[in-house]
């Protein structure tokens, strides 16, 4: 098996296990948001320090990263929860569609902060995206559409955080960028968890530990791909993530997102997937010359 088919499998086994975590939020039922946050980044914390220990490295990173480490965190632990209610409000496909925007703020931050120009296709695929996300939320005038709203600054966080990685990724390592953004998180949410803690059934805590590892094994697989990878080779794969959401949604709670929402799924869809081909064809003309 060669490397770029390793890589496929990982990614589709990343997206699988972000749908298996998306299941495990819903069924732990009435525990806290906050809570099930906290829960979902102690258990990467502690599989990502025992990667550390057993690594032998520094656990919190260089100090001139410190800033971007504490920003990619405090974006990211935000993302997460609002992640997490959209998940419990909404159906699982539409709320993993809305996450997967966060590509779209990507490029907008990496525009206004990174000063990165916008290729030829950003700027229309950016349009479709959002006009797929407006038919996804189905904006009313009223409490209704406050998940959605929820969800779409989920992914305007993970957007955020995605630039403090991007600039974090050749300055520390995968596991470290993971720990301190696991451990700043948990510690954060430690007294908002311990004033409204919910105490879980047995059921609920094997659900909250599942969100724990399936997250973790998501985040790592998805690395991985990464490294064996080119980015833009793969990254359209993550997409299959609302696919086995819209499955394992349909299957447990009997889901289904009405065309109106499909039919905006199929617009951010085409959007990736004209920026993953132009990406491509970028990339192999710039390797000819």
């Amino acid at each position: 098996m060669n490397k770029q088919t390793k890589a496929i499998l990982l990614m589709l086994f990343s997206s699988l296990c972000f749908s298996a975590m998306g299941v495990f939020v819903k069924l732990s039922g009435n525990i806290p948001t906050i809570e099930k946050t906290f829960f979902r980044n102690l258990v990467s914390c502690f599989i990502a320090g025992g990667i550390i220990l057993y690594k032998k490295k520094p656990f919190f990173g260089s100090k001139e990263n410190m800033p971007f480490l504490i920003a990619r965190s405090t974006l990211g632990v935000l993302g997460v929860i609002c992640y997490f209610y959209s998940i419990e409000n909404l159906v699982l496909s539409d709320s993993a569609m809305l996450n997967k925007l966060s590509p779209f703020f990507v490029s907008i931050f990496a525009y206004v902060i990174l000063k990165e120009k916008f290729t030829k296709i950003q700027a229309p695929a950016l349009f479709c995206a959002f006009a797929g996300a407006i038919m996804i939320i189905k904006p009313q005038f009223n409490i209704s559409v406050f998940p959605a709203l929820v969800g779409l600054s989920g992914a305007v966080f993970a957007g955020g955080a995605y630039i403090a990685v991007k600039f974090l990724g050749s300055r520390e390592e995968f596991y470290t960028i993971v720990f301190f953004f696991s451990f700043f998180s948990t510690m954060v949410l430690l007294p908002f968890t311990a004033m409204n803690f919910t105490i879980p059934s047995p059921a609920q805590l094997l659900y909250l530990a599942g969100i724990g590892v399936f997250a973790a094994l998501a985040q790592f697989s998805m690395t991985i791909a990464y490294k064996l990878a080119p980015a833009g080779e793969i990254s359209i794969l993550s997409y299959t993530n609302v696919i086995f959401s819209a499955m394992l949604g349909y299957v447990i709670w009997n889901e289904t997102a009405d065309i109106i929402s499909i039919m905006g799924y199929a617009l951010v869809i085409l959007s990736a997937t004209a920026i993953y081909f132009y990406n491509r064809r970028a990339s192999v003309q710039k390797a000819a010359a």
